[in-house]
C-alpha cells in the first residue's frame, strides 16, 4: 500500500481481573495525559500516543461472572447461561475486523494468549469455560481458540502450516524453517533494489533471532529439573516475561510482515491463578483481585497490573521501532488495551479500565484523556476503532454512536 493509503491493522490486549481504579485513572483535568497514573506511568514513552478513555460500560458483562466479562470485552454480548456446548455469544469487534480487512492476508486474524491450559465443562457460576478461555469468537457458536505455545505461532507464521497436532508432532524434526526457504528467499531478493533487499534482510534476521530464543527456551527446559507433570510444554519459557517477550514479538513480526492485520491477545484467562515471583508477588493473582481493601494485596495487587502494563509498553516500543518509510508500524496500527471488569474486588462493569495507542498515521490523536459521559457503552469505542482501520460498523451490540478519537 502507498504512504497516502496505508496498510490498517488492529490489536486488541486484554487485561483480566481489573485494577484499582484509583491507580488506573490519570489526575488531570484538562484532558491531558500530563500525568500518568501509577499503573500506566510504564507508558510515558507512548505518552503522545496513548488515549484513556473514561466512563466506558459493558452492560452485557453483567452479572458480573468472569466468564461473561472475558466473552463481552469483544462481542458486547451476553453470554447464554449454560454449561454445556450450546453456549451461543456474538460474533466479535475482531472478527467482523477480519472479515473486511484480513482476507488479503495469510491469516485473516491471530489470537494468542499467556496461558498453556484451557479447561472444560463448567468454569464459573454455571456458564461453560469457553466463555472464559476465548476472546475472539468468529459467529455466535464458534469461538475461535488461542495458542500460547511460541513454537506453534512461529510455525504458523512462518511454517507450511497444519492442524496444530501437526505443528507440534513436528517441534522436534524441524531446524529452522527459514532454512527451508532460502532459496525462494535468495530469488526475492535478486529482484528487490538494495533498499528493498536491505530490509527483507533485517526482517529475516529479527526472524531469525526470535526463532534462536526459542530454541534456546526449548533447550533450556529440557535441560532443568522441573516436576515432569509441571503444564509447561517444551518450549516455552519458565517465566512470564521471557514468555511475554516471545509472544509479543511474534505480534510484531506478524503485522511488519503483513502476515495478519488483526491480533487479539489475553494477558491472562480471568480466574487465572498465576503468580509473578519475578516481581515479588508470590500470591495468586485472582485472590489478590479480591482484596477487601486490605492494602497489602491492593499492593500486590496493583504491581501485577502494573507489570502487565509494563508489558504492553514492550509491544508499543517494538512496534514504534519497526519503520515503513518515514512511519512506524504503531503508526498505522490501533491497539485497544484494557478489561471488562472495572474493580476485581466487586466485579462492576462502568468506568472500565481502557486506553487506545498507535494511529497517529490514520488520524487518532493521543496524549489525552477522553472523559464521555457515564455509562456510554464500550461498543461505542469498537466503533471508533474499526472507523479508523477502515472498517464499516453500521451497529454493533449495544452501541449508541461512535467514540470519536481524531
Amino acid at each position: 500500500l502507498t504512504a497516502a493509503k496505508p496498510t490498517r491493522r488492529l490489536g486488541y490486549v486484554f487485561m483480566p481481573m481489573g485494577c484499582d481504579q484509583s491507580r488506573w485513572t490519570p489526575t488531570a483535568t484538562d484532558g491531558t495525559l500530563s500525568t500518568l497514573s501509577p499503573i500506566l506511568e510504564s507508558l510515558a514513552p507512548h505518552r503522545d500516543h496513548l488515549t484513556v478513555l473514561t466512563n466506558m460500560e459493558l452492560r452485557n458483562a453483567y452479572p458480573g461472572s468472569h466468564a461473561t466479562s472475558n466473552s463481552s470485552f469483544l462481542s458486547a454480548a451476553k453470554a447464554k447461561h449454560t454449561e454445556s456446548n450450546d453456549y451461543h455469544l456474538a460474533t466479535t469487534a475482531d472478527q467482523l475486523a477480519a472479515q473486511q480487512i484480513g482476507q488479503t492476508t495469510q491469516l485473516p486474524s491471530l489470537e494468542l494468549a499467556m496461558d498453556m491450559l484451557q479447561t472444560t465443562g463448567q468454569c464459573d457460576n454455571g456458564y461453560a469455560c469457553v466463555y472464559q478461555n476465548n476472546l475472539s469468537w468468529s459467529s455466535p457458536t464458534t469461538p475461535l481458540p488461542y495458542e500460547a505455545h511460541p513454537r506453534v505461532v512461529f510455525e504458523r507464521l512462518f511454517g507450511e502450516g497444519g492442524s496444530v497436532a501437526e505443528r507440534r508432532a513436528a517441534l522436534r524434526k524441524r531446524a529452522s524453517l527459514l532454512d527451508w526457504v532460502t532459496e525462494d528467499i535468495a530469488s526475492l531478493k535478486r529482484r528487490l533494489g538494495p533498499a528493498d533487499q536491505a530490509k527483507v534482510s533485517e526482517y529475516l534476521d529479527t526472524v531469525r533471532e526470535v526463532e534462536r530464543r526459542i530454541q534456546k527456551a526449548e533447550s533450556d527446559v529440557a535441560k532443568n529439573n522441573l516436576p515432569a507433570d509441571l503444564d509447561r510444554p517444551l518450549g516455552v519459557p519458565a517465566t512470564y516475561t521471557d514468555h511475554a517477550k516471545l509472544m509479543l514479538d511474534l505480534q510484531v513480526l506478524a503485522f511488519q510482515g503483513d502476515i495478519t492485520r488483526v491480533i487479539t491477545f489475553q494477558l491472562a484467562r480471568e480466574t487465572s491463578n498465576r503468580t509473578y515471583p519475578e516481581i515479588g508477588v508470590p500470591d495468586p493473582h485472582h485472590p489478590l483481585s479480591h482484596h477487601g481493601n486490605d492494602p497489602a494485596k491492593m499492593e500486590a495487587f496493583t504491581r501485577i497490573t502494573s507489570f502487565h502494563s509494563e508489558r504492553f509498553a514492550a509491544l508499543l516500543r517494538a512496534l514504534d521501532a519497526c519503520k515503513e518509510g518515514s512511519r512506524s508500524v504503531l503508526d498505522t496500527t490501533v491497539v485497544l488495551y484494557g478489561g471488562a471488569i472495572t474493580d476485581g474486588n466487586v466485579h462492576n462493569h462502568a468506568d472500565l479500565p481502557i486506553l487506545v495507542a498507535g494511529g497517529s498515521a490514520l488520524g487518532l490523536k493521543g496524549g489525552r484523556v477522553i472523559a464521555h459521559a457515564a455509562d456510554t457503552p464500550l461498543c461505542n469505542l469498537h466503533r471508533g476503532i474499526a472507523e479508523k482501520v477502515g472498517v464499516k460498523l453500521d451497529a454493533f451490540g449495544d452501541s449508541t454512536g461512535t467514540a470519536e478519537l481524531a
